[in-house]
């Protein structure tokens, strides 16, 4: 698998800058779904004008190699969306997942910085957002939780 790969497709909202360093990138999101077990579904790219990066693009500079990307990413996302996430059985309803697998599992970072999320809201506190204002919490959780990704 390259470490590169194409954008997915047009943004379904307006792609985001994302600063990691000196440099500048564009955070861009799928069209979001719902599924009837409640989940929603979408899937984020961090891209510049050559496709989507790589997570090493983001790793951090120096010190010891850190543990895979989206151990690190997860609790950034979700103390993003602190509150709306719902919590079942003491486990919230966030699941986050490359869309491409690295070919090598010692390198986790060498995989492109595309991924799948899936997340159960607390309803009572989504009821009286449309989808876009929640589309944009999730795509501003998830450029806050990648630029402290390279901070860490």
């Amino acid at each position: 698998m390259p470490e590169r790969l194409p954008p997915p497709g047009p943004s379904y909202l307006r792609e985001r800058p994302v600063r990691v360093g000196d440099r500048t990138y564009r955070l861009g999101m799928g069209r979001p779904s719902d599924a009837p077990d409640g989940w929603w579904m979408t899937i984020l790219w961090v891209a510049d004008d050559e496709g989507v990066i790589s997570f090493r693009d983001v790793a951090p500079a120096a010190g010891p190699p850190p543990d895979p990307p989206l151990p690190r990413l997860g609790p950034g996302v979700s103390g993003g969306l602190s509150g709306m996430i719902l919590e079942d059985a003491g486990r919230l309803g966030i699941r986050l997942g490359l869309v491409a697998q690295p070919d090598d599992q010692t390198r986790p970072w060498r995989v492109p910085l595309a991924i799948r999320v899936a997340f159960r809201f607390e309803p009572a506190r989504v009821a009286t957002m449309g989808p876009n204002q929640l589309a944009e919490m999730v795509q501003d959780a998830f450029r806050v939780a990648l630029e402290a990704l390279s901070r860490r």
